[in-house]
């Protein structure tokens, strides 16, 4: 009986301390989406490839995105790197969009803080789209370029950092077991 209330403690802290990093959410609303040209011209990069690796992250200040890396194919503007890493909501609400590994996509994106720190952002309310299905922009942007330098940038792919702050709880609750145990030991 007396190891138990050690434990309650421990798993009460832990779910207030993982329970204390709010999640904020916002509503998605796009308007109709805009014509080639007019992506193309507020874009920072526009380029084709195939997603790679899909992390979760979540900011301090409660947002959660996806990391998402990128092998370049092709690229029309501001890629010369042979991989890329874009960030995008979880999708629903936030307007993230909701790429697949594996998959190719033609992607549309601007540098934004919408997600936090300032990075390449592409949504749901852009032109980006599955590779396949992109015919017409790929009609009017023409042929694109391959990239130019080989990077590997996949020890540059952010992962979420709510792992480390559970390995920290659980940590915690692993020394004030033995904080615990001890003292009962001493009072018996």
């Amino acid at each position: 009986m007396k190891m138990a209330i050690p434990i309650l403690v421990c798993i009460i802290i832990g779910i207030i301390f993982i329970g204390s990093f709010p999640s904020i959410t916002s509503a998605c609303s796009c308007a109709e989406l805009p014509g080639v040209e007019e992506e193309f011209e507020r874009s920072k990069a526009v380029f084709s490839g195939k997603v790679i690796d899909i992390r979760e992250k979540r900011s301090l200040k409660g947002y959660t995105t996806k990391s998402v890396l990128f092998e370049v194919t092709n690229t029309w503007k501001g890629v010369e790197q042979s991989q890329i890493i874009i960030t995008t909501g979880q999708g629903g609400g936030d307007c993230g969009y909701d790429f697949k590994e594996g998959e190719e996509y033609l992607v549309y994106a601007y540098e934004s803080t919408m997600y936090g720190k300032k990075t390449l952002v592409t949504i749901i309310c852009d032109r980006t789209n599955e590779l396949g299905s992109s015919e017409e922009d790929l009609a009017i942007l023409g042929e694109g370029q391959p990239p130019i330098e080989e990077v590997d940038l996949t020890d540059k792919q952010e992962g979420n950092g709510l792992y480390i702050w559970g390995a920290v709880v659980i940590a915690i609750g692993i020394v004030l077991f033995f904080v615990f145990k001890r003292r009962t030991r001493s009072n018996s």
